[in-house]
């Protein structure tokens, strides 16, 4: 059996990293009819070489290729090598050859894997259903969550030993190349911002009537026919809400689930795969209904993976509940909630932890009305997030440790990915504000080169250093990162002693408009659909 495994897992990495290379050598395209364009085409792309081998043997003599069927064929192209990643980690499972230091890491691999192939197929049936910006902004949507899964799986890998280490890496680095071709392409051919959209009065017409009703009320005037009842108290049908979840039917994309939390402390990881989509969870109260748990990346957890809550299902929405994690500050970075799912909501919600407390991981999300608690890095991700009337609370550090709120990280500036904090209020508890003196405050720093974040219209409290950013690390990304400001105020919020980096700016309307819920999450329809509030322009 064991001598099995290795032999088919052989026949799979020869496979993956030797594709018909014989025929690729003895081939000639010197009298290709398209090797013109098709050079022209992949030339603008980031990674030219990839894209000319995946076009030249596809593109037939017999067709006229335009930008849109380059396009399909780059992203069939990295559909194909993404079913062979995902058949490589699936055959890696339980493997001497690799030695996991973070428990989880083969496993987030996978995971986010499943979730590429499943964007990349999405990617392509937009596309290919027509090129209207709306359809385009949900594939740029996808591709973006891709890369980002991509560079998720490298950072466990990062910490993984032993001799395929290095087979699994150049596997991930080689198919993700075709991804980011991709997106290259698909951003040019799509305005970046101007789509505005006409606001839709009243609740879209697929929101059944029963959705319309348990969303706008709570607690006690809940049909008990119509939710799913969570209790420790035994008086619900479950006593946690991992059981309610696996009640839960897959793939009901039609109906949302509504899973409805008496007021209580559940301590447990709870897991929302992607195919559980349209979960809606509604609590008692932040200030009641809790959900806790404690793993942490030192005690052996990817950062990923250490999520007291971890949403990749679709259309997942949450009210009244708190989401924390409670490992301190002495156990680095533990996430109370990580969300890696397209159009999600929170709404009155409480999220606390420490470092890296929210990890708006990727897709597209909105929080509103929410607290979120912690030290450092506390909101981070790489998501398009927009975030209303919310608090955003800076808790007091390590000895020796300085607090900062996002780390935002965002890889090529194809991605339309960013943070945007709007109406909010940026605020410390007492013991930071007692020692705020020795203890410097920032409002971001860029994990990646091209990190996004903006706060609009917000209160900044004195706690924040004049210079209100900090570098990650050196120069680093300093010139083309985009950090914004518009019109904030209170006693943190003065820009005279700012960074002087290129890439921070003192927004103007327009700056600031292109980070509206409208523009910057393509809000209105499935914002709507929630019958949570939000504000539509600034």
């Amino acid at each position: 059996m064991m001598a099995s495994s290795i032999l088919g897992l052989s026949v799979i990495l020869f496979t993956f990293f030797f594709p018909a290379t014989s025929a690729l050598k003895n081939a000639s395209f010197d009298h290709h009819p398209h090797l013109s364009s098709i050079t022209s085409f992949c030339n603008t792309t980031p990674y030219p070489d990839a894209c000319f081998n995946s076009l030249k043997l596809s593109i037939s003599i017999n067709i006229s290729p335009n930008i849109l069927s380059f396009l399909l064929q780059t992203l069939q192209t990295a559909l194909s090598e993404t079913v062979k990643l995902n058949n490589l980690f699936s055959n890696v499972r339980g493997s001497n050859n690799i030695v996991e230091k973070q428990r989880g890491t083969i496993q987030d691999c996978r995971e986010l894997h499943q979730i590429t192939l499943s964007s990349l197929q999405r990617s392509m049936s937009r596309v290919r259903s027509g090129t209207d910006s709306r359809k385009m902004a949900d594939a740029r949507a996808y591709l973006s969550a891709a890369l980002t899964n991509k560079n998720t799986c490298l950072e466990g890998l990062n910490t993984a030993s032993g001799p395929l280490k290095p087979t699994l890496v150049n596997a991930v680095i080689n198919t993700y190349k075709h991804v980011s071709n991709s997106l290259s392409v698909l951003a040019k051919q799509v305005p970046k911002h101007g789509h505005k959209q006409r606001r839709l009065l009243g609740f879209p017409s697929w929101m059944s009537k029963k959705d319309r009703r348990i969303l706008q009320v709570s607690g006690d005037e809940y049909d008990p026919s119509e939710v799913i009842t969570v209790a420790a108290d035994g008086t619900g049908n479950f006593t946690t809400i991992t059981d309610a979840i696996n009640f839960v039917p897959n793939n009901s994309y039609d109906n949302r689930i509504i899973i409805y939390i008496r007021e209580g402390t559940y301590n447990e990881n709870v897991d929302i795969p992607s195919y559980k989509p349209n979960v809606v969870l509604l609590g008692d109260g932040s200030d009641v209904t809790f959900i806790t748990g404690n793993r942490s990346v030192d005690d052996g957890w990817t950062t990923f993976r250490s999520a007291t809550v971890a949403v990749s299902g679709e259309g997942f929405l949450a009210r009244d509940i708190t989401f924390e994690n409670t490992a301190g500050p002495e156990k680095h970075q533990a996430v109370a909630l990580r969300v890696n799912a397209d159009l999600v909501a929170l709404y009155m919600c409480s999220v606390n932890g420490f470092q890296d407390t929210l990890y708006v991981h990727s897709f597209r999300q909105f929080y509103r009305e929410c607290d979120i608690s912690g030290t450092i890095d506390y909101i981070f991700g790489n998501a398009a997030v927009v975030f209303q009337a919310s608090n955003i609370i800076s808790r007091m550090p390590l000895p020796g440790q300085f607090t900062v709120i996002t780390a935002q990280s965002r890889d090529t500036p194809d991605e339309e990915t960013g943070i945007s904090i709007q109406n909010c209020s940026i605020v410390a508890t007492y013991d930071l504000y007692d020692n705020s003196s020795n203890v410097k405050s920032y409002l971001g720093r860029p994990w990646r080169v091209n990190s996004r974040t903006v706060y609009l219209v917000s209160y900044i409290d004195k706690f924040i250093d004049p210079t209100g950013w900090i570098a990650w690390s050196g120069n680093e990304g300093l010139d083309t990162l985009y950090y914004g400001e518009y019109e904030n105020y209170g006693p943190g919020s003065a820009t005279d002693n700012r960074v002087s980096w290129p890439g921070y700016h003192i927004m103007d309307e327009y700056d600031a408009y292109n980070f509206t819920v409208s523009e910057f999450i393509t809000g209105y329809a499935w914002l709507e659909s929630t019958s949570f509030p939000y504000d539509d322009g600034i």
